[in-house]
């Protein structure tokens, strides 16, 4: 008895403990919309649509600040609600998407800002220009899916740029150079 009591305790205190490792998740495309919002001539504030074609994170949640995030946004499914207004927006004038069709977000760093927030310093590449940028974001959950029972993460994002930065000059001043973001998104653990 004294044996097997001593070998218990043995075990018990030379146990590796058990180490949470680092999370790739998938971000998913139809739960990630990327809003924009710019002012027009000082009298309204439209918001556009960019969706996602594909992106990646990485986290942890004992060491947030090891977390990575990469996007691609395919520019052809921007989204102004006007018909009109999106042939100008993906035309020569602006995103010139026949030449630049797709933007990317790499992250370079992130900083814990409090609980559940982070500062996310990155590069985007936008009409064929790359820029650091930074993004405030903010855990909002992470959990099970309902349904499919695998590991899901959520955040939501926000940030400026200066459009003239990334040479979309077309419109100064009247159409304000610079444009608010707000990011939503949600992403599946991938199966390993």
């Amino acid at each position: 008895m004294r044996t097997s009591l001593l070998s218990a305790l043995l075990s018990t205190a030379l146990a590796t403990p058990a180490i949470a490792a680092p999370v790739t998740y998938q971000l998913d495309p139809t739960h990630t919309d990327v809003l924009f919002t710019w002012n027009h001539n000082g009298f309204s504030f439209p918001t556009g649509r960019a969706g996602i074609g594909a992106g990646t994170l990485v986290y942890d949640p004992a060491q947030p600040a090891s977390a990575r995030v990469e996007v691609d946004i395919p520019l052809a499914e921007l989204d102004t609600h006007v018909a009109k207004l999106d042939e100008i927006v993906k035309g020569e004038k602006l995103f010139n998407i026949a030449q630049h069709p797709q933007a990317s977000f790499r992250s370079t760093s992130v900083a814990v800002q409090g609980k559940d927030r982070l500062k996310i310093n990155g590069e985007l590449t936008l009409h064929g220009v790359t820029k650091p940028v930074v993004l405030d974001a903010t855990l909002n959950k992470i959990g099970e899916h309902p349904s499919r029972k695998t590991p899901l993460i959520g955040f939501d994002a926000t940030g400026v740029i200066r459009r003239s930065e990334f040479g979309l000059t077309g419109f100064l001043p009247n159409i304000a150079d610079e444009v608010q973001l707000r990011i939503t998104t949600e992403a599946s653990a991938v199966q390993q």
